[in-house]
């Protein structure tokens, strides 16, 4: 009887789950199709083959499904599971050019580019929204890179702040391409030039940054 209870129970979770998925996958297409202000509850419902009341039940409302869809897809820019021992600089200029290229890769997808416009759009009638995006998926690269930082730092390749030098490499990396994305006057990076691009980030950041003994030697004064 236990056994029948609980096997039901998780049948009725694996059920709500799938339910939940159908909605925000419904309430994302709405939201690109028509607005998150223009976008009903009832568009969504129709499109999610639920009811209003599941719909409120199982997500909220609008505002609360926005904030759901951003923070399931800002899920794909935790692009960091394992980071290599950094030994030498070598091995940071490849670590480096790896995160590059699949950060570029993951944000420039246009779903993605979808999320950053809705919560741009949504960003002053609802900034929870946009704080949503900020602290759930660009907080995750941004720890990731901070940890590679971090890290040279601790292994003698680099000097300076981790947060600093994580802002750096990304200025270097990005430059206008983020803004040119979401303008549309830019197509997404294939993935040769996202490699291209992320290893001539590398190669600059280490540039700026030379070990001790490698940075050219001061001149004294003559007298």
């Amino acid at each position: 009887m236990a056994r029948a209870k609980m096997s039901k129970r998780r049948q009725e979770s694996g059920d709500e789950t799938a339910v939940r998925k159908r909605i925000l996958e419904a309430a994302f297409a709405a939201f690109m199709k028509s607005g998150h202000a223009a976008a009903s509850t009832l568009e969504i419902a129709t499109r999610a083959r639920v009811s209003k009341r599941e719909l409120y039940a199982l997500v909220g409302n609008k505002q609360k499904m926005l904030i759901a869809c951003i923070r399931e897809r800002a899920k794909r820019l935790e692009v960091l599971a394992h980071l290599p021992e950094l030994r030498d600089r070598e091995t940071l200029a490849r670590v480096l050019a790896s995160f590059g290229t699949k950060l570029i890769r993951e944000i420039s997808d246009p779903t993605v580019m979808g999320v950053f416009r809705l919560a741009i759009a949504e960003a002053a009638n609802a900034p929870e929204v946009a704080r949503a995006l900020d602290s759930t998926g660009r907080e995750a690269s941004r720890a990731a890179l901070r940890k590679i930082m971090a890290q040279a730092q601790a292994s003698g390749l680099l000097t300076g702040r981790p947060a600093e030098l994580a802002g750096q490499f990304a200025g270097l990396l990005w430059r206008d391409l983020i803004v040119s994305l979401l303008l549309g006057v830019a197509k997404r990076p294939k993935p040769r030039e996202s490699a291209r691009r992320a290893r001539d980030a590398a190669a600059a950041f280490l540039q700026l940054h030379p070990l001790q003994n490698d940075a050219p030697a001061t001149r004294r004064p003559q007298h």
